[in-house]
């Protein structure tokens, strides 16, 4: 197997943020093999497999957060991965990981670690999110509760 360059691993990945930040489901599982194994740490899916399973949890994904910009904070690159720490900002306009987003601005910092098959697409993609930083901008901005009239 011959390794992948910098150049094509950063045009995968930059194509597969992009199409997350556009919300465009299909874009993003053009980006991954057919049986694509996708594991974001915590979800209560645990990790799934293949892409229509995949697509299950983008649809969710998109509803709940919409994403605007991905800045990408370092790389570290291997034969067949790459690991990515990155920036993400974007709104809630669903109810991401329970709390109402209200279509609130939050941004998170991300780390995938993406392990690339021969052709160039992504044949793991695996998610660690900082959780913490969501939730206390989801909680801390939520709006005030009106006091009930007696």
């Amino acid at each position: 197997m011959n390794a992948m360059t910098k150049e094509q691993f950063d045009r995968m990945i930059d194509r597969h943020f992009r199409f997350e930040a556009e919300n465009d489901v299909d874009g993003v599982l053009s980006t991954m093999v057919d049986d694509v194994e996708h594991d974001v740490v915590g979800s209560p899916t645990g990790p799934l497999n293949g892409q229509q399973a995949a697509r299950g949890f983008y649809d969710a994904l998109f509803a709940d957060l919409s994403g605007e910009k991905v800045t990408t904070l370092r790389r570290y690159y291997g034969p067949d991965f790459v690991v990515d720490e990155s920036l993400w900002e974007g709104t809630a306009p669903g109810t991401p990981f329970g709390i109402p987003g209200d279509g609130r601005r939050i941004a998170f910092r991300l780390l995938h670690v993406f392990d690339m098959a021969p052709d160039g697409k992504i044949k793991r993609e695996n998610v660690w999110l900082d959780l913490a930083a969501i939730l206390q901008q989801l909680q801390t901005q939520q709006a005030p509760q009106a006091e009930a009239v007696a």
